[in-house]
């Protein structure tokens, strides 16, 4: 029996600085025990599913003292992010052989690690497309749910703003509003987007940023009466525009700030004092501190892909090779949908 195979991986070739390109990446091969050591916890699995997400940019800075959530990537080393795997051999208790699971592997085929509570999580519902624990039913699921619900405390009836409202967490955030009985209205960057945001999401209105001189404008247009909930991806000058048009006692959930990242030096904030007149709650959250209703969200949202209640729009990239492309992608807007790079389909 071979008891070796070849293993591609996906390495940072150096710390990136600015917008990442393809050619930071180095595209190598290399070779993986079959089996886990005598007596060890870890785990061999099979990668089949990996997640673009842009907080993986962070990642691929040189390390700075408690600014980020994840720890930086090591030039050199496989780069790491959310995937769905099947376990080959397992020294772990609660896995065997033939198990799927989602959670932090390497960008490579195969990865060997030692499965954490709130890190690693068993999949138990394989009646919907695997690929979902990427997205809708991964990460980014979770991250809609608990910022919508857990910190936007939303009401029904109220007016809901997403912004880079196509992506991965956007998507679902508007039709976690809706279902709430809000109005809702998204922004993204082209016109396939919004015409995806209208009538695939369900929005009640969206609008392409791109095609906007005076963002808070657009906003005032869009909400007449004010927006009472902003779940913000973005930051920069559309934080500034929303900090306008925001009601007294608004939430703003601060999820991801995507203009952002790329920049050596980040933008300032304008329109703050808008935080004191209009008393604005302004919350950033982090999905892992969320994890233990991992459960509840599942319970909830699983009945609702079933019955059509929510739907999701995934971009698809064919091949480990392909991931770099699609990662970088991200940056540009390139994805419409859930960006996920399919190493293996089964």
């Amino acid at each position: 029996m071979t008891t070796t195979a070849t293993n591609k991986q996906v390495t940072l070739k150096d710390y990136v600085s600015g917008f990442p390109k393809e050619s930071d990446f180095d595209f190598t091969t290399t070779t993986v025990e079959l089996k886990v050591p005598e007596g060890s916890n870890s785990v061999l699995v099979k990668n089949l599913y990996l997640s673009c997400d842009p907080y993986m940019r962070t990642r691929m800075s040189k390390p700075k003292p408690s600014t980020a959530l994840a720890q930086a990537y090591n030039p050199g080393q496989p780069i790491s992010g959310y995937g769905v795997s099947r376990v080959i051999e397992s020294g772990h208790p609660d896995y065997q052989k033939g198990d799927l699971l989602w959670g932090i592997v390497g960008w490579e085929e195969y990865s060997v690690i030692t499965p954490t509570p709130q890190v690693h999580f068993k999949i138990q519902h394989t009646d919907v497309p695997l690929s979902y624990y990427t997205g809708l039913l991964g990460m980014p699921g979770m991250t809609a749910y608990a910022g919508f619900y857990e910190v936007c405390s939303p009401k029904k009836g109220e007016t809901v703003y997403v912004s880079a409202a196509s992506g991965a967490v956007g998507q679902l955030v508007g039709q976690l509003a809706k279902m709430m009985g809000c109005y809702v209205v998204g922004s993204a960057g082209s016109k396939e987007k919004v015409d995806l945001l209208k009538t695939k999401f369900g929005f009640d209105d969206a609008f392409n940023y791109k095609e906007e001189p005076d963002l808070s404008a657009a906003l005032k247009r869009c909400f007449p009466k004010g927006i009472d909930i902003y779940f913000e991806n973005v930051g920069g000058k559309m934080l500034d525009a929303v900090l306008l048009n925001m009601n007294p006692h608004g939430r703003i959930a601060v999820c991801g700030m995507i203009s952002q990242y790329n920049l050596e030096n980040q933008e300032g904030v304008h329109n703050l004092s808008n935080i004191i007149y209009k008393r604005i709650r302004i919350q950033g959250f982090a999905v892992f501190d969320y994890y233990d209703k991992y459960s509840k969200f599942l319970e909830f949202v699983l009945p609702c892909i079933k019955e059509g209640k929510i739907t999701y729009v995934e971009d698809v990239a064919d091949g480990l090779e392909k991931g770099p492309e699609a990662l970088v992608g991200l940056f540009h807007g390139k994805n419409v949908g859930k960006q996920v790079v399919v190493v293996a389909r089964e």
